[in-house]
Protein backbone atom coordinates (compact mmCIF):
# COMPACT_ATOMS: atom_id res chain seq x y z
CA UNK A 1 0.00 0.00 0.00
CA UNK A 2 2.88 2.01 0.44
CA UNK A 3 3.67 5.00 -2.02
CA UNK A 4 6.92 5.66 -3.61
CA UNK A 5 8.62 9.16 -2.36
CA UNK A 6 10.60 10.77 -5.17
CA UNK A 7 9.61 14.19 -5.61
CA UNK A 8 7.88 16.73 -3.57
CA UNK A 9 4.10 16.94 -3.84
CA UNK A 10 3.34 19.87 -6.55
CA UNK A 11 1.46 23.01 -5.32
CA UNK A 12 -2.24 22.62 -6.25
CA UNK A 13 -4.70 26.03 -6.77
CA UNK A 14 -6.78 27.10 -3.38
CA UNK A 15 -9.96 25.52 -4.70
CA UNK A 16 -8.63 21.96 -5.35
CA UNK A 17 -6.59 22.14 -2.00
CA UNK A 18 -10.45 22.93 -0.15
CA UNK A 19 -11.66 19.84 -1.98
CA UNK A 20 -9.26 17.54 -0.68
CA UNK A 21 -8.67 18.75 2.67
CA UNK A 22 -12.49 18.11 3.49
CA UNK A 23 -12.05 14.88 1.89
CA UNK A 24 -8.77 13.81 3.85
CA UNK A 25 -10.37 15.38 7.05
CA UNK A 26 -13.48 13.74 6.42
CA UNK A 27 -11.84 10.22 6.12
CA UNK A 28 -9.77 11.09 8.91
CA UNK A 29 -13.05 11.61 11.37
CA UNK A 30 -14.63 8.57 10.17
CA UNK A 31 -11.97 6.38 11.01
CA UNK A 32 -11.78 7.66 14.45
CA UNK A 33 -14.92 6.32 15.06
CA UNK A 34 -14.58 2.88 12.99
CA UNK A 35 -12.01 0.00 11.10
CA UNK A 36 -10.78 1.60 7.73
CA UNK A 37 -12.43 -1.03 5.96
CA UNK A 38 -15.97 -0.39 7.60
CA UNK A 39 -15.32 3.43 6.49
CA UNK A 40 -17.53 3.56 2.65
CA UNK A 41 -16.88 6.34 0.04
CA UNK A 42 -20.44 7.56 0.23
CA UNK A 43 -19.67 8.51 3.78
CA UNK A 44 -16.82 10.04 2.92
CA UNK A 45 -18.54 12.55 0.74
CA UNK A 46 -21.44 12.99 3.07
CA UNK A 47 -18.96 14.16 5.66
CA UNK A 48 -17.69 16.11 3.78
CA UNK A 49 -20.05 17.80 1.35
CA UNK A 50 -18.73 16.72 -1.78
CA UNK A 51 -20.19 14.92 -4.68
CA UNK A 52 -19.40 11.30 -6.25
CA UNK A 53 -18.02 12.86 -9.47
CA UNK A 54 -15.52 15.13 -7.54
CA UNK A 55 -13.97 12.60 -5.58
CA UNK A 56 -12.98 10.27 -8.40
CA UNK A 57 -11.69 13.16 -10.57
CA UNK A 58 -8.98 13.62 -7.62
CA UNK A 59 -9.13 9.81 -6.36
CA UNK A 60 -9.56 6.30 -7.24
CA UNK A 61 -10.79 4.64 -3.73
CA UNK A 62 -10.43 5.94 -0.10
CA UNK A 63 -7.19 4.04 0.09
CA UNK A 64 -5.62 6.74 -2.92
CA UNK A 65 -7.07 9.36 -0.80
CA UNK A 66 -5.78 8.23 2.88
CA UNK A 67 -2.39 7.61 1.09
CA UNK A 68 -2.51 11.32 -0.64
CA UNK A 69 -3.50 13.13 2.21
CA UNK A 70 -1.19 11.15 4.58
CA UNK A 71 1.73 11.63 2.03
CA UNK A 72 0.82 15.54 1.93
CA UNK A 73 1.39 15.71 5.66
CA UNK A 74 4.39 13.63 5.60
CA UNK A 75 5.70 16.23 3.06
CA UNK A 76 5.07 19.25 4.73
CA UNK A 77 6.15 17.64 8.60
CA UNK A 78 9.66 15.62 6.70
CA UNK A 79 10.66 19.30 4.93
CA UNK A 80 10.03 21.62 7.71
CA UNK A 81 13.91 22.10 8.84
CA UNK A 82 14.93 22.43 4.95
CA UNK A 83 11.71 24.97 4.13
CA UNK A 84 12.20 27.26 7.31
CA UNK A 85 15.92 27.46 6.69
CA UNK A 86 17.13 26.04 9.95
CA UNK A 87 20.12 27.76 11.29
CA UNK A 88 20.77 24.71 13.84
CA UNK A 89 22.34 21.11 13.50
CA UNK A 90 19.08 19.38 13.92
CA UNK A 91 18.92 16.95 11.05
CA UNK A 92 14.73 16.36 11.71
CA UNK A 93 11.56 18.50 13.26
CA UNK A 94 11.65 15.70 15.99
CA UNK A 95 10.41 18.29 18.51
CA UNK A 96 7.49 19.55 16.23
CA UNK A 97 6.50 15.98 14.89
CA UNK A 98 6.17 14.91 18.32
CA UNK A 99 4.15 17.84 19.07
CA UNK A 100 1.71 16.93 16.22
CA UNK A 101 1.61 13.43 17.10
CA UNK A 102 1.00 14.15 20.98
CA UNK A 103 -1.53 16.48 19.96
CA UNK A 104 -3.12 14.18 17.53
CA UNK A 105 -2.82 10.84 19.93
CA UNK A 106 -6.61 9.85 19.65
CA UNK A 107 -5.48 9.66 15.50
CA UNK A 108 -2.50 7.27 15.66
CA UNK A 109 -5.28 5.24 17.75
CA UNK A 110 -7.05 4.68 15.29
CA UNK A 111 -4.47 4.58 12.48
CA UNK A 112 -3.32 1.05 14.74
CA UNK A 113 -7.20 0.40 14.88
CA UNK A 114 -7.69 0.55 11.55
CA UNK A 115 -5.06 -1.45 10.26
CA UNK A 116 -3.36 1.72 8.77
CA UNK A 117 -0.01 2.05 11.26
CA UNK A 118 2.09 0.18 8.87
CA UNK A 119 0.81 2.50 5.92
CA UNK A 120 1.93 5.68 7.90
CA UNK A 121 5.17 4.39 9.65
CA UNK A 122 6.37 2.87 5.91
CA UNK A 123 5.47 6.77 4.50
CA UNK A 124 7.23 8.33 6.99
CA UNK A 125 10.40 6.01 6.81
CA UNK A 126 10.43 7.30 3.11
CA UNK A 127 10.02 10.84 3.36
CA UNK A 128 12.15 11.61 6.87
CA UNK A 129 14.71 9.92 5.10
CA UNK A 130 14.87 11.69 1.84
CA UNK A 131 14.25 15.03 3.83
CA UNK A 132 17.47 14.13 6.23
CA UNK A 133 19.57 13.19 3.35
CA UNK A 134 18.62 16.55 1.84
CA UNK A 135 19.30 18.11 5.19
CA UNK A 136 22.58 16.50 5.56
CA UNK A 137 23.12 17.95 2.64
CA UNK A 138 23.08 21.31 3.66
CA UNK A 139 25.11 21.07 7.06
CA UNK A 140 29.40 21.47 7.07
CA UNK A 141 29.84 18.61 9.43
CA UNK A 142 28.23 16.27 7.05
CA UNK A 143 29.93 17.22 4.00
CA UNK A 144 32.96 14.86 4.14
CA UNK A 145 30.28 12.04 3.53
CA UNK A 146 29.84 10.84 0.19
CA UNK A 147 25.92 10.86 -1.39
CA UNK A 148 25.70 7.13 -0.84
CA UNK A 149 26.77 7.19 2.71
CA UNK A 150 24.72 10.38 3.32
CA UNK A 151 21.68 8.05 1.97
CA UNK A 152 22.71 5.30 3.78
CA UNK A 153 22.90 7.44 7.43
CA UNK A 154 19.28 9.73 6.23
CA UNK A 155 17.41 5.88 6.29
CA UNK A 156 19.05 4.90 9.88
CA UNK A 157 18.27 8.58 11.21
CA UNK A 158 14.57 8.43 9.97
CA UNK A 159 14.52 4.47 11.47
CA UNK A 160 15.95 5.55 14.56
CA UNK A 161 13.07 8.78 14.07
CA UNK A 162 10.12 6.35 13.78
CA UNK A 163 11.36 3.91 16.74
CA UNK A 164 11.62 6.34 19.32
CA UNK A 165 8.37 8.07 18.78
CA UNK A 166 6.96 4.29 18.49
CA UNK A 167 8.35 4.19 22.05
CA UNK A 168 7.42 7.20 23.15
CA UNK A 169 3.79 6.91 22.72
CA UNK A 170 4.27 3.33 24.37
CA UNK A 171 5.50 5.34 27.42
CA UNK A 172 2.73 7.80 27.60
CA UNK A 173 4.22 10.27 25.24
CA UNK A 174 6.89 11.20 28.44
CA UNK A 175 9.20 13.29 28.37
CA UNK A 176 8.48 16.42 26.30
CA UNK A 177 8.71 16.69 22.60
CA UNK A 178 11.37 19.56 22.86
CA UNK A 179 13.73 16.68 25.25
CA UNK A 180 12.68 13.73 22.39
CA UNK A 181 13.82 16.52 20.24
CA UNK A 182 17.71 16.83 22.40
CA UNK A 183 18.02 12.83 22.81
CA UNK A 184 17.49 12.19 19.34
CA UNK A 185 20.20 14.39 17.68
CA UNK A 186 22.46 13.36 20.98
CA UNK A 187 21.73 9.63 19.99
CA UNK A 188 22.21 10.11 16.30
CA UNK A 189 24.74 13.31 15.85
CA UNK A 190 26.95 13.34 18.84
CA UNK A 191 29.61 15.41 18.54
CA UNK A 192 26.95 18.01 17.43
Amino acid sequence: MSRKVDKPIPKIDARVRRTRDALGDALLALIQEKPFDDVTVQEVLDRAGIGRSTFYAHFQDKDDLFLSDLGEFLEMISTLLLRGHEVSNRIAPVREFFAHVAENRHLHSALFASGKLRDFQEMAQEYFARAIDLRLAELPSSRGFTPAQRTAMAQAYAGALLSMMSWWLHHGATPSPEEMDELFHATVRPGD
